[in-house]
Order: structure tokens, then C-alpha cells, then sequence
């Protein structure tokens, strides 16, 4: 697990400066708060909304990210007050709370700038319960999430924008789609209030202070994560990382909280640990956030070792919250949300092939290598969604086995599809028929995988083409070695008769 988070390959060091980046743009931020004669809770404050504005914020272009930037205080700085004045409000304050839980993950619907803004929303509630925020700080503290915002903002547009070196990235597949409770989003959305009223009650049972934390971990538990199953890792994971990182918790931050260049340094640590394992291990990257916690309650002056076991108890609860509302709320499961994304996946495959056709038929402006990078992308979605299978503790082993078969076929489909767009784009091989009608063929392939209508000219020219072309050309290697990965993904599929019918 160490090994995944801090060995995996990092093609462009994108995540070794996307970490770097983080501190440096949060130490802006706090930096200028101190500058402006802030106090530590509105320094914290400042720094806090520069994190989620580097972390959370993923719009494909980097004109999308900053519009999204720019709507972060129109959310917060709402939720910052109304948090504030219901302070001493218990149940209303606690209403509001659920209300925002609700409403943040309900605007994932609207891709990764809802998904931004809705976890910029809870955060600054949360942030409210945790520096205890009353009415008459809000002066200071809106000055400070602004100062914050702006300092990540100059450091992000300005002084470090690489990803205007970048290729422009695919925007994720938009969330399914649907009325009422058939969308994800209203199902997880409702799940989410359920398991956040949970934790909420189980939290202050625990402990009427610092009961928040069991919220955080019910809410944390839904980002990034779909059915049941992907919900249900994610909470294991969260309570070992939390319990990974109260063990580090008492070896440093405990004995090196009353000291400030140490404190410091290993905030910027926590900091750096946060943005570069997040893409690789939601565990150590719960690690550096409970001990990124651990310093900022030493620097608060409240840090001791009742209050980082109260912190693995309080997240055990709400991780437990959230794992009853997706089991018995609306479930979604791990089952219906594979296969959508693997007919996703394999509905790109058949673009690929078709834009690769095109271009190998003349037509210049077909480009296929976009699709590729769709493809990609939505792999790395099916790869999510199979984690529970493939999880060392499930306990289905044909189920696991069936996982590993959907994985291996469809890296292979792209390992295909990768070499046919490089080939597509060499002008030398353009305006080749056999070509063509390969492609046709795997078209046939792919559209009886998805249920789609087949043209059974295509299909035909296809088969020629496959039984007379010359076994060596590169080409049609790659694309025989494609219809025979879909061919194999009939069987995992349980759609063998129909696929092997019709190609």
C-alpha cells in the first residue's frame, strides 16, 4: 500500500506538482492572512479555502477552473454566515447542516463543477463547527476565505499554470441520466442525508463538541464513489487511514505542536501527502489528513490524546452511517453501475473504430485519437467501480474472477484501439478498403456487445476482408486482436450467444 502511494508512476510528474503546487498555494495563503493581521482561526480559515480551491476544483479547461474559482465564495461565504448565526441553534444548526449535505452531493450533476462547489459548501460548514465560528468573525473570516482564494487563484492561473502544457483533458461522462430517484445523484444525495442525520446523532453521543468529525466521515465516504460497494471499501479505508494517522498523530503532532517551525513543516508535509496520494490511496491520503487535524488541534491549543482517540471514534460512526444508508437507502449496486460503465467503455471502442475507418477512408478531419483519451478515462471508471470486487475481502470468488476477466479484455480492447489510432494517423496508410471494412467488422462486434443495430453489409465486407488480408499487416493485426478481445468479452458479459451470433 505505501509502495502504491508513493512508487506509482507519475507520467509528467502531474502529481508530484500538483502537490507541490498545493503548498506552495496554501502557504500563500496563509501567509497573506498573517500579512493582513488576521488571527491563527482566520489564517486557518484562508488556508483551508485555498486547499479546496487547488483540490476540488477539476474543470477539463483551465478558463472552466477558473470560473469555478470564481464562484467558490458565492457558495461559501452564504454557508459561512448561516453557519455562524446558528451557531448556538443546535437544532436548527444541525437542519442546516444535513441541508447542505443534501444539496452538495444532489449538484453532482452538473460534473465537476457542481461536484466542486458542493464540497467547498460542507467544508465551510464543517470549518465552522470546527473553529467554533460566531457571529462576530465573520468580518475577519470573509476577508480571509477571500485572501485565500485570490493567493491560490495567482499561484494556479499565474505562476504555475502547467496545465496550459497539457493536453487538453477528456471531461468525464456526465452522470446518468433519468428522473427522480433513477438518477444517481438523487439516490446518493438522499443516501448522503441519511447517513450524515445518522452520524450526527451517533456523534454527539460520543461527544457533544467535536461530534462533526462523525458528519465529515459520513460525507467523505460518498465523494468519488457510486454504488454501494465502491461506498463501502471507501469507508474501510477511511477508518484505517484516520487510525493510521492517529498512530502517526501521537508520535508528532502530540510532541511537536508547541513547536512552530516543526508545526509548520509538518503541515506542509500533511499537505503535500494530501494532494500527491489522493489519486493512488484514498488510505494514506485519510493519513495526512488526520494528521494535517492533529497539528492544526496543537496549534488551536487543544491537542491531547483523549481528543485523537475521540477522533478514530467519531469516524468509525460516521463511516458506519454512511455503510447503512447505502445498504438499506435506495441502494445502488456495484452490479448495474459495472455494466453501465463497461457498455460506456465499449460504445468508445466502437467510436475509435469508427473515427480510425474514416481516416483510413480519406476523410482528414477524423481524428480518433480524442476517443482514446475518452476510452482511458472511462476505463479508469470501471476500474473504480470493480474495486470492491477485486478487493482482497471479497468474499465472491467467481465474481472477483469475472472482475479480472472485464479488466484484462478491456485493457486489452485499448491497448488495440491505441496502436489502430496510431496507424490511422500515418498519411501513408490512408485510403486503404481492406482497412475499412475491418473496421466495419468490429464495429459488427462491438454493436452486437451494446445491443445496437448491426448493417449487415458491413458485417459481411468485414468477414472478407478479416479472411483474405494478409495475416502480417500491422493493421489488421491490431484489429483482429480487437475483435477477439470483444469476442471474450461476450462471455464475462453473459452475452456469449447473442455476440457470437452476430459477429
Amino acid at each position: 500500500m505505501l509502495k502504491k502511494a508513493f512508487v506509482a508512476p507519475d507520467p509528467g510528474r502531474i502529481r508530484l506538482r500538483f502537490a507541490t503546487r498545493g503548498v506552495i498555494g496554501i502557504g500563500c495563503a496563509v501567509a497573506l492572512c498573517g500579512a493582513a493581521g488576521h488571527s491563527l482561526v482566520a489564517a486557518i480559515t484562508g488556508g483551508l479555502a485555498a486547499l479546496l480551491a487547488l483540490f476540488t476544483v477539476t474543470d477539463p479547461t483551465v478558463r472552466g477552473q477558473a470560473a469555478t474559482t470564481a464562484l467558490l465564495p458565492l457558495v461559501g461565504l452564504p454557508v459561512l454566515g448561516l453557519a455562524a448565526l446558528l451557531h448556538d441553534v443546535p437544532v436548527a444548526r444541525d437542519l442546516a447542516f444535513l441541508a447542505v449535505v443534501g444539496a452538495g452531493v444532489y449538484a453532482r450533476r452538473w460534473g465537476p463543477r457542481g461536484h466542486a462547489l458542493g464540497v467547498f459548501a460542507f467544508m465551510i460548514f464543517f470549518a465552522a463547527q470546527f473553529l467554533h465560528t460566531v457571529p462576530g468573525q465573520l468580518p475577519e473570516l470573509y476577508a480571509a476565505v477571500l485572501l485565500g482564494l485570490a493567493a491560490s487563484s495567482a499561484v494556479r492561473f499565474a505562476a504555475w499554470c502547467y496545465e496550459r502544457r497539457l493536453p487538453a483533458p477528456v471531461a468525464p461522462p456526465a452522470p446518468a441520466g433519468g428522473k427522480g430517484f433513477a438518477r444517481i445523484t438523487t439516490r446518493q444525495a438522499v443516501q448522503a442525508t441519511v447517513g450524515a442525520a445518522l452520524a450526527l446523532g451517533a456523534g454527539q453521543l460520543l461527544s457533544d463538541q467535536r461530534w462533526y468529525w462523525a458528519v465529515g466521515a459520513a460525507w467523505w465516504v460518498f465523494v468519488n464513489t457510486t454504488s454501494r460497494g465502491e461506498t463501502i471499501v471507501r469507508g474501510f479505508r477511511r477508518f484505517l487511514g484516520t487510525v493510521l494517522g492517529v498512530a502517526l498523530g501521537f508520535a508528532v503532532a502530540v510532541p511537536l505542536h508547541d513547536e512552530p517551525v516543526a508545526a509548520a513543516a509538518v503541515v506542509a508535509l500533511s499537505v503535500f501527502g494530501i494532494f500527491y496520494a489522493a489519486a493512488v490511496s484514498y488510505t494514506w491520503m485519510m493519513l495526512a489528513v488526520t494528521v494535517l487535524a492533529s497539528m492544526l488541534y496543537g496549534l488551536l491549543g487543544v491537542l491531547d490524546p483523549a481528543l485523537l482517540a475521540l477522533r478514530v471514534g467519531e469516524t468509525a460512526v460516521g463511516a458506519l452511517g454512511a455503510l447503512l444508508a447505502v445498504l438499506l437507502v435506495l441502494p445502488v449496486t456495484t452490479h448495474a453501475v459495472t455494466d453501465d460503465r463497461v457498455e460506456q467503455a465499449v460504445r468508445c471502442v466502437h467510436a475509435c473504430t469508427a473515427a480510425a475507418a474514416a481516416r483510413l477512408a480519406g476523410d482528414a478531419a477524423a481524428d480518433p485519437a480524442p476517443r482514446v483519451a475518452e476510452l482511458e478515462e472511462i476505463l479508469g471508471r470501471v476500474r473504480l467501480s470493480l474495486v470492491p470486487l477485486l478487493h482482497p475481502l471479497s468474499p465472491s470468488r467467481p465474481r472477483k474472477r469475472r472482475a479480472r476477466q472485464i479488466v484484462a479484455l478491456l485493457d486489452a480492447c485499448a491497448r488495440e484501439v491505441r496502436g489502430l489510432a496510431s496507424i490511422a494517423a500515418d498519411p501513408v496508410a490512408s485510403h486503404d478498403a481492406r482497412l475499412v471494412a475491418a473496421c466495419w467488422r468490429v464495429e459488427a462486434a462491438v454493436e452486437a456487445l451494446t445491443d445496437a443495430p448491426i448493417d449487415g453489409r458491413r458485417r459481411q465486407a468485414g468477414a472478407e476482408t478479416v479472411a483474405h488480408a494478409a495475416d502480417g499487416e500491422p493493421v489488421l493485426a491490431h484489429l483482429h486482436a480487437l475483435e477477439q478481445a470483444l469476442l471474450a468479452l461476450a462471455g464475462p458479459l453473459g452475452r456469449s450467444g447473442r455476440v457470437t451470433a452476430g459477429a
